[in-house]
Formats: structure tokens, sequence, C-alpha cells
């Protein structure tokens, strides 16, 4: 038989789970309260027109050959 007392593992992870929900809480409401999350639906906001201009970019041009090529020859057990 076993000398001490027997202990059993109670699965101590919920001091875990507590810190990471309250951690999560924190930065959602330092998001809200910073601007980044704007609960208020946005209806003051900016418009912003962006226009960006970028050349033009065509094709090289480039013609089609008169007749087909000729087939290559045969070789012969090479």
């Amino acid at each position: 038989m076993a000398d001490g007392p027997t202990v059993v593992n109670s699965g101590g992870g919920g001091g875990t789970v507590v810190a990471v929900v309250l951690a999560i809480i924190v930065i959602f409401v330092l998001l809200i309260l910073t601007g980044v999350i704007n609960i208020h639906g946005g209806g003051g906001g900016q418009d912003i027109n962006v226009k960006v201009e970028a050349p033009k970019v065509e094709a090289p041009k480039v013609e089609a050959p008169a007749k087909p090529a000729a087939p290559a020859p045969a070789t012969n057990g090479g």
C-alpha cells in the first residue's frame, strides 16, 4: 500500500481559461476605446477617393508565318 496521501489531478486548467477569456475581453475593450472598432456604425466617416493611373500596356505585335514550317526529317534507328 502507499505510504502517503493519494493525489488526484483535478485538471487545474480552469485558471488558464479564465485568464485567456479576460485577456480577450480587455483587448476588445481597448480596441473600442481607441476607435479601431467603431460601434456607432460609421455615420460620420469621410469618403476618400483614390485615383491610380497606370500606363497602358500592349502586347507586342507578332506577324504570323507566311507558310507552315516543313516537318523535321525522320531519324533512322538512331
